[in-house]
């Protein structure tokens, strides 16, 4: 087996070749002989004379190849106490199903189908459903507002919507047909058919919103499945849109990412084995939302490639019942891996901070824990790894690159753990620290913009939906040669890469720049905090001044004031009285969008009394009504 060492020099020396080879794993309709494509640089094409579709190699082949019993998808319902699964040739069946279904409602190939759903298995199936007919989807967390969803109908243009009468959370139900007609009547665009998953416990009829939405029709998609003929694949080329997956853009406008068939099955396919450990007939469960690129990437769609199996959950890290949710689901359906995100361990060990749930499970067979959508902090990973005594390994990646640009290559050459680094560069992802004017920092430690040398590897957004000027605008000139991740960071002496926050985390204090990633480190590392954020706030002296918000660890009891003077200096002892750290909170909670990042900018805006919208990707937007009073000073 190759060392990470050889097999990154091969990736970025000949990467045409590295990734030819990979894309062998494939089941190909034509097998590509071209890698990357730069004749329309710097937007760049993987695998362009090679077509395939995606569910062939996601279900079919695994069914011709005798697995048609195995196990595929394991839906675990923490809300409504239901598990279900489904073998590879029950998936193949309900996926060719709800394609045929598409197919009879007129969906073509290049036709968008948007998708808002619950974490239930019709979703999974409406994605791979898309995929069979070569229908671009988009999925939209369901429950998104009214407002939002309609600004993703008039981008995407899709020809129906794929949904559910509704989604559990632990105290309430949320009625998703009432959101789909306001969106629908505030949207320029119409969409001709809505089609709608049963589930019970929902009072709003098919017949209430079709007189809202009279251009609209609606149906059930049981009953479509029933009349439909199951469709047969459509045979793409690599580089047809698979989804576009929307995130929040600064001019308010949502930026629709766009992702490749071919080169995204490539990189998927050779990252279970290689980054996750994951094979085939092994388990994955990654506890997110499909309405998220973790989600859409590694519970969708690089676990099925591989033959492996999928765990979609329903239900919430605590509280569903308690913070033994994931071991428990982990421990019942054998998984070797667990995939989450920060946001949910901190919560974990929050409500349980001993661990002491975790012995209520076999975890025996879990073998690697693995954490994306913000960054690790080392107190956290740390307290994974005492309670679990198993590697905990940290990820770096965005929704463009939908995989990890930064990971521990865990599946064939697992490296030495440095709290508070995604560890290395994964192959194909040349990572590089420049400075204000794009040149690169050449001194170990020395923090900067990262970038990635472009081309980027397969799987990496092919460019914003009907729009490449905006994706060279917000990603590409910047820094020419170069993608803008938009991340701050530095790479070690070991090549380790250290991500210490959005560019826009950096704060000017009396005109020394500083990380307010690497005070958040401090902070989150005494025993009372459980989680933290730290913002710079408009000071008319030094420019800007950190201010520290901490939420307290579940039975903690301790003064404010004794636990900011404690955190000022810790902070001095750590970063220095550079820092100017004198200023911190008790809140009960922080706002945050649904994939689990801290809404820094948002917490800014207010402290400056600035104006500021809330973002359309914020979990629970009554946190910042909470918030408010914290945070804006008094008149």
């Amino acid at each position: 087996m190759s060392s990470y060492e050889e097999t990154y020099r091969r990736s970025v020396e000949d990467p045409d070749a590295f990734w030819l080879e990979a894309a062998q794993a494939l089941a190909w309709e034509h097998a590509p002989t071209t890698g990357v494509d730069g004749s329309e640089a710097p937007l760049y094409r993987w695998f362009s004379d090679g077509t395939l579709n995606l569910t062939v190699n996601a279900l079919d082949r695994h069914v011709a190849a005798g697995r048609g019993d195995a196990p595929a998808l394991i839906h675990d319902s923490a809300v409504t106490d239901t598990k279900t699964t489904y073998t590879y040739s029950q998936l193949l069946d309900e996926v060719a199903a709800t394609a045929g279904a598409l197919q009879d409602l007129g969906v073509k190939t290049g036709d968008r189908v948007l998708l808002y759903m619950p974490m239930i298995p019709a979703a999974v199936i409406g994605m791979l459903a898309c995929a069979r007919i070569g229908a671009v989807h988009s999925v939209v967390f369901g429950g998104f507002a009214p407002r939002e969803l309609a600004s993703r109908i008039d981008d995407a243009a899709p020809v129906a919507i794929l949904t559910a009468t509704g989604g559990i959370e632990p105290a309430r139900n949320i009625e998703y047909l009432p959101a789909i007609a306001e969106s629908l009547e505030i949207a320029e665009h119409t969409v001709a058919h809505v089609a709608v998953t049963h589930r019970d416990g929902f009072t709003t009829s098919l017949e209430d919103v079709a007189e809202r939405v009279p251009g609209t029709q609606w149906h059930d998609t049981d009953t479509l499945k029933q009349a439909a003929t199951p469709a047969e694949p459509v045979i793409v080329p690599s580089t047809h849109p698979l989804y576009i997956l929307y995130t929040s853009g600064t001019t308010g406008k949502p930026k629709g990412v766009v992702r490749d068939t071919g080169g995204y099955a490539t990189a998927l396919s050779w990252s279970m084995p290689n980054l996750y450990g994951v094979s085939e007939g092994q388990t994955m469960f990654t506890a997110s939302d499909v309405g998220w690129v973790v989600g859409h990437s590694y519970i969708v769609y690089a676990p099925l490639l591989v033959g492996a199996t999928t765990v979609l959950y329903e239900g919430k890290p605590v509280g569903t019942p308690d913070a033994g949710a994931f071991w428990r689901v982990a421990a019942e359906h054998g998984a070797v891996s667990l995939f989450t995100a920060p946001t949910a361990l901190r919560a974990i060990r929050k409500n349980d901070p001993d661990g002491a749930l975790i012995k209520d499970y076999d975890l025996s067979g879990l073998k690697g824990l693995f954490a994306a959508g913000e960054r690790l902090d080392p107190d956290t990973a740390q307290w994974a790894h005492d309670v679990l005594g198993i590697p905990v390994i940290d990820n770096w990646w965005q929704t463009e690159t939908g995989w990890p640009i930064a990971c521990n290559p865990f599946g064939f050459d697992e490296k030495p753990i440095k709290l508070g680094s995604p560890t290395l560069p994964v192959p194909g992802y040349e990572v590089s620290i420049v400075d204000a004017i794009g040149e690169p920092v050449q001194e170990p430690g020395t923090e900067g913009n990262i970038a990635i040398k472009l081309p980027m590897p397969p799987g990496t957004l092919a460019t914003l939906w009907g729009n490449d000027q905006r994706y060279i605008d917000s990603y590409l000139t910047a820094f020419p040669g170069y993608y803008a991740s938009g991340d701050s960071g530095y790479l070690d002496e070991d090549g380790y890469v250290f991500v210490m926050g959005r560019t826009d985390d950096v704060i000017n204090v009396s005109g020394h720049r500083l990380s307010t990633g690497a005070m958040e480190q401090v902070v989150a590392s005494h025993p009372a905090v459980a989680e933290c954020a730290v913002i710079g706030v408009a000071d008319p002296l030094k420019g800007q001044r950190p201010s520290g918000y901490v939420i307290l660890k579940s039975g903690v009891e301790v003064e404010e004031s004794d636990l900011a003077a404690q955190l000022v200096k810790l902070v001095r002892s750590e970063i220095g009285a550079v820092a100017d750290f004198k200023e911190v909170r008790v809140v009960n909670a922080l706002p945050k969008t649904r994939s689990g990042k801290i809404l820094r900018k948002t917490m800014r805006q207010i402290a400056d009394g600035e104006e500021y919208s809330v973002p359309s990707t914020i979990e629970d937007p009554s946190v910042l009504d909470h918030l408010i009073g914290v945070l804006r000073p008094t008149a």
